[in-house]
């Protein structure tokens, strides 16, 4: 439990931090946003906990592939805020392509053969 509880505290100051860096800066704390730091500790608690191979990479390589359903949405939701639409609908909408392209996503790759 206590290792449970590490991880959940430093993965909270994490999006602590970029959140008063994007305060600060937004493109600065976008760049910091962009990196893939919880993927990195994902991966590193996967291994800690599991010390599987295996299934760190197999776990990297559905990360890749549930990316690019994920990049919509950071255009979407400027757009919609820049016409607009109020933040948390934009939100609310970005959240919902994603959605969906996870779905297409996830339906796609096993028909292609790509094991998520």
């Amino acid at each position: 439990m206590m290792w449970f509880v590490v991880k959940s505290l430093l993965s909270g100051v994490i999006v602590a931090v970029v959140s008063e860096v994007a305060r600060r800066s937004p493109g600065f704390g976008a760049l910091v946003a962009s990196l893939p730091l919880v993927s990195i500790l994902g991966m590193m608690w996967l291994w800690h906990d599991t010390g599987d191979p295996d299934r760190l990479a197999a776990h990297a390589s559905a990360t890749f592939w549930y990316v690019l359903p994920s990049l919509p949405m950071f255009l979407v939701i400027p757009l919609l805020i820049r016409s607009g639409v109020p933040v948390w609908w934009a939100l609310a909408a970005g959240c919902a392509v994603t959605v969906l392209l996870y779905t297409a996503m996830t339906v796609s790759a096993s028909r292609l053969g790509i094991a998520l």
